[in-house]
């Protein structure tokens, strides 16, 4: 099993990211996917989820209105898409797959947003 997360870097305040996450070794389409983040010193906290289905996404108080996440079942890959970026956005982001009894993670992509 493996989740491959990319797309992070630095960016200016009010700018953008795209974030991917490749999975390969299970069943991609019977998991709900997510992207948490994790800043040093706090806990991790879930920013958005999306259905095995590619339906009912949630997203965090934080970030609804300026992130979107999508998922390609043909592709394996679930994409973060994250505008209007904040100071306050600055974390390292993991993805999630969850089904049943399992739960994989991903080792993060870091975001920093900064002038």
């Amino acid at each position: 099993v493996q989740l491959v997360e990319s797309g992070g870097g630095l960016v200016q305040p009010g700018g953008s990211l795209r974030l991917s996450c490749v999975a390969s070794g299970f069943t991609f389409s019977n998991y709900y996917m997510s992207w948490y983040r994790r800043t040093p010193g706090e806990e991790r906290e879930l920013v958005a989820g999306i259905s095995g289905a590619g339906s009912f996404p949630y997203y965090s108080e934080f970030v609804k209105g300026r992130f979107t996440i999508s998922r390609d079942n043909y592709k394996n890959t679930v994409t973060l898409q994250m505008n209007s970026l904040e100071p306050e956005d600055t974390a390292m982001y993991h993805c999630n797959a969850k089904w049943r009894g399992d739960d994989f993670w991903g080792q993060g992509t870091q975001v920093t947003v900064s002038s």
